[in-house]
């Protein structure tokens, strides 16, 4: 993607993944440093996760859906996988 005055332009496909971090994160009361200690990142590096300005990995993605206690389809997809 470009950028806009300097700015790192956002995948959308990272920024779904974001938001469907944030939404899940919220809604099991977790903060985002606990998230992001999981997860072995910085809490940084997790805010621009879930503003879809960092691309996750699958270990990564691993992580969060084993911290959040959720399948891995849910932070790639809003449709159930099975």
């Amino acid at each position: 993607m470009g950028s806009v005055l300097g700015f790192p332009g956002v995948d959308p496909s990272d920024a779904a993944v974001g938001a469907r971090l944030k939404r899940w994160r919220e809604r099991r009361g977790v903060t985002v440093d606990e998230l992001a200690r999981l997860m072995e990142i910085s809490p940084e590096e997790e805010r621009r996760a879930e503003a879809g300005r960092a691309h996750l990995d699958s270990v990564q993605l691993g992580a969060a859906t084993a911290a959040l206690r959720l399948p891995l389809w849910a932070l790639v997809s809003d449709t159930r996988a099975y």
